[in-house]
């Protein structure tokens, strides 16, 4: 008995190693919260299948599609809509010690920008933005035509650069490339975000953009609303309408808000896709296995 004592102890011990090594396995394959921010249009019910690809790769991952401003409401100013969002968004992160990833769909994107640029202090890992308008938007679609029946492209600039425009969500991107001075004049939103006009806060904002992990851009030719749809990769029209790459952009060379310094670390993503339209994007498999899944961990 006494010289089974020792194989007793040790057998403990290896259990015990076992156990804990079992445990600290548990802990490392744990996923961080993934937050959704809705587009123009939309609610959490049109993001069931991409909250459903999630679970099914990531399980046990705390999916939630932030519920505001929703349908006609995402028409609503873009500050007001940071501030609602910001609220819920900083709740869940502070709820959320090891950080969270957020994934922003079109307008949804910019709102995403809006946030973290004013939020105090935030922990995202990755933000994922598909197919978003970050360089702005020009170009009729079936979108714009539903809200300006009367107005084409060329002319949409005179509702968009008024104070009034400016009340309304989609003006708050409307970058019309041949009403340059307009837009920097009287755009409050997208103008500020991309650091095109100097502000007092833009050193802030490029800072927590910086802190971010993980910058994933997602976007493709075929997608029919955003337009150009370059700007899912934060390229635009020059005044000729030829498009003009993200990197050739005064906002990447000058590193305005921090895009050019998270390429250069190595952690700027771009994933282009074709044969997918715009309505399409989350609800995609191929998309979320090729583009998203990996920067959910």
């Amino acid at each position: 008995q006494t010289e089974s004592r020792p194989v007793i102890l040790m057998t403990e011990m290896i259990l015990h190693l076992v156990f804990l090594s079992i445990a600290l396995l548990d802990a490392a394959v744990g996923y961080r919260p993934v937050i959704i921010i809705h587009g123009l249009f939309d609610g959490p019910k049109q993001f069931t299948n991409l909250a459903s690809f999630i679970s099914q790769t990531h399980p046990g991952t705390n999916v939630t599609t932030v519920d505001l401003y929703d349908d006609m409401a995402s028409l609503k100013p873009l500050w007001d809509q940071v501030k609602g969002f910001k609220a819920a968004v900083g709740q869940m992160m502070e709820n959320a010690t090891d950080g969270v990833h957020l994934i922003c769909f079109s307008q949804g994107g910019l709102v995403c920008r809006g946030v973290l640029a004013t939020i105090p202090k935030h922990n995202v890992h990755s933000l994922i933005f598909l197919s978003s308008p970050l360089a702005g938007q020009y170009g009729d679609t079936s979108y714009f035509k539903y809200f300006f029946p009367k107005y084409i492209k060329t002319k949409i600039y005179h509702l968009c650069y008024t104070l009034f425009g400016q009340k309304i969500s989609i003006c708050n991107f409307w970058n019309d490339p041949h009403q340059r001075e307009r837009y920097l004049k009287t755009n409050n939103y997208l103008a500020l975000l991309n650091g095109e006009r100097e502000h007092p806060n833009l050193t802030q904002w490029r800072k927590r953009f910086v802190s971010i992990k993980k910058l994933v851009l997602i976007g493709g030719p075929d997608d029919g609303v955003i337009t150009p749809w370059q700007s899912s990769f934060y390229g635009f029209y020059d005044s000729n309408e030829t498009v003009v790459e993200m990197k050739a952009e005064d906002w990447y060379l000058k590193d305005a808000f921090g895009l050019k310094t998270l390429d250069s670390r190595g952690d700027l993503v771009q994933c282009m896709f074709s044969g997918v339209h715009h309505t399409s994007w989350h609800l995609n498999y191929t998309v979320y296995k090729d583009c998203i899944e990996e920067w959910l961990t």
